[in-house]
């Protein structure tokens, strides 16, 4: 069985987040970058499925050569080998697209990844992969085995669980309960050292068209100081909900 994972290099949640000048982009200075966590359930799910039925796993990036670093990090927690789609994620249907390519050239059996990324948060890209593929597909996965040519999915939705047979190929998008978060796999040294030769293709991308832009970015505005008023002192909280909260 070949199992591709596709995993997004994304802020570390320690990150403090800023934009550029011109509020057109992330200011990546300075940010540290992981695998997105939710990839991360699907790639400890490929590697179980590895060791059990001796599948090959290759993990796949769309990214330019600064994720290179948390590309090696899945080789390190096990991956067989990685391809890198030498493209700027610009927008989910791009991404989709170059990811569809890799899958479709490649003949994977199985296609794993995150619901959605912790960055954007957009949870499109599982979807649109698999419509391209024409592959079934199953979300918000939370349990999954596989049996020969079929998987049993179980898939949380409104107030229960549900369990999905599906024949592969087919793409299914993870979430957190799709491992154990005990199982997370934290690269030891010869996992890291054997990453260092593993190989990591760099393929040209298909010039998928992109058809959303992100205009412009803006932070959150900062919480306002909580003040403090004494309850004896009611003048003091009248003029502050009229003058500063303007509910009176």
């Amino acid at each position: 069985m070949k199992i591709l994972v596709c995993i997004s290099s994304v802020p570390d949640t320690t990150s403090k987040i800023n934009f550029t000048a011109d509020k057109s982009a992330f200011d990546k200075t300075g940010i540290q970058w992981v695998i997105n966590p939710l990839d991360e359930f699907a790639l400890t799910k490929a590697i179980k499925l590895q060791e059990s039925q001796g599948a090959t796993v290759t993990v796949v990036n769309v990214g330019d050569a600064g994720t290179e670093a948390v590309i090696r990090k899945a080789l390190a927690i096990g991956a067989n080998d990685a391809i890198r789609v030498n493209a700027e994620a610009k927008d989910s249907f791009s991404v989709a697209k170059e990811i569809a390519k890799v899958a479709q050239d490649g003949g994977y059996d199985l296609i794993l990844m995150g619901k959605e990324s912790i960055d954007y948060n957009g949870g499109a890209v599982p979807g649109m992969v698999a419509q391209l593929l024409n592959f079934p597909f199953v979300n918000a996965c939370v349990g999954l085995e596989v049996s020969g040519s079929e998987a049993t999915a179980v898939r949380e939705i409104e107030g229960g669980k549900e369990t999905i047979s599906v024949k592969l190929p087919a793409v299914v998008a993870g979430q957190k309960g799709l491992v154990d978060e005990k199982d997370l796999i934290i690269p030891n040294m010869r996992g890291i050292m054997s990453a260092r030769t593993k190989p990591l293709h760099v393929a040209e991308p298909s010039n998928a068209e992109v058809k959303v832009e992100a205009v412009s970015f803006d932070s959150v505005a900062p919480r306002a100081a909580v003040k403090l008023v004494s309850p004896d002192n009611l003048d003091e909280l009248v003029r502050l909900l009229h003058e500063e909260a303007k509910v009176i």
